[in-house]
């Protein structure tokens, strides 16, 4: 029920996943009525691989998320993850609050063993096909221990989706000499340093686009502005584009003929493409939607549940940290 859009991207959203994966089982929980005539404009071949499951409250974008979780205890976000909670079902996607989604996932799912906060990792296009990212806004403030657990995570995440034997992960800093750096990364470094981890050091801003690296971590704070200012700038280059075609004839001509370059640049930044971020470190799949996804979108971030689900990707992570540990304190 949360996000922008609603019931109106998010059940054909669950249409065209099932339609493209047919071991797949859609729970859509929320007010049962709405969500029963979004469903009934679809056609019934789907069976029961489509199940509507009512809940009664809704956390709106902008509810604190310690009042939702205190006060909306039969909300669709709170239903949903009592569901992976229960077995019920293996992952909750949702475009609702990203505070109370982080809140409630804690609260109802825990955390994995030996990992004190969960972090919301992404992956972002780059000249090399792309690169993970974490954490992106759940932690405004992390010690060195945290980054260091954002590392194995993103570094088993990236191993699991990607097939990737041993993933290149480096810490982003402001430059890539040892001596740069606040006192948060250069013990990070020292700890990454300690870990069968294939870590290659410090990474700047412009490695995230364009540097041969699978994970780059960083705190919420740094993660989240990265990320927003690369979104950014990704609208402005589109802009620009665009008024720089449309300035005279000859111009709308070049436009035409560099249609299918525009195309396949677009195709290669648009954000729905990249949509779906993990909330990991708990004991259960959590995918978050962009509040504005639409069906296209959205339907992305359900294939990344699945995937995640496929690969036992909470399972890899906790093995992975206590194999870490175990190494650290021997």
């Amino acid at each position: 029920m949360g996000g922008d859009i609603g019931p109106d991207a998010i059940v054909p959203a669950a249409v065209t996943a099932l339609r493209r994966h047919a071991n797949l089982r859609i729970i859509l929980v929320g007010i049962e009525d709405e969500l029963k005539l979004k469903v009934e404009e679809f056609d019934g071949k789907l069976g029961d691989r489509l199940q509507i499951h009512h809940a009664s409250e809704v956390v709106a974008m902008d509810e604190l998320p310690s009042l939702a979780l205190r006060k909306k205890k039969d909300s669709s976000m709170r239903v949903s993850i009592n569901l992976v909670k229960s077995g019920e079902a293996d992952a909750c996607v949702s475009a609702g609050n990203t505070g109370a989604l982080m809140a409630t996932s804690r609260f109802v799912l825990k955390m994995l063993p030996g990992i004190d906060r969960p972090a919301i990792i992404s992956h972002l296009p780059s000249t090399s096909g792309h690169t993970y990212m974490l954490d992106l806004g759940a932690n405004v403030d992390s010690t060195a221990e945290h980054l260091r657990d954002f590392a194995v995570m993103g570094s088993e995440l990236a191993s699991a989706v990607d097939d990737i034997k041993n993933p290149k992960v480096a810490l982003l800093n402001v430059g890539a000499e040892e001596i740069k750096g606040n006192d948060q990364v250069k013990k990070a470094a020292v700890l990454l340093a300690e870990t069968d981890l294939n870590y290659v050091g410090y990474a700047e801003g412009d490695d995230i686009f364009i540097g041969d690296i699978d994970v780059i971590v960083c705190d919420g704070f740094v993660g989240n502005i990265a990320l927003k200012s690369s979104e950014g700038v990704a609208k402005l280059v589109s802009h620009t584009m665009k008024q720089s075609f449309k300035s005279n004839l000859y111009t709308l001509f070049a436009a035409v003929i560099a249609a299918p370059v525009l195309k396949s640049f677009k195709k290669t930044f648009d954000p729905g493409r990249y949509n779906g971020a993990s909330l990991l470190g708990l004991r259960g799949i959590v995918i978050k939607s962009h509040g504005g996804a639409d069906a296209a979108a959205f339907a992305n971030a359900i294939d990344i549940a699945l995937l995640e689900v496929e690969k036992q990707v909470p399972q890899a992570i906790s093995s992975r940290l206590e194999t870490i540990l175990n190494q650290t304190n021997s």
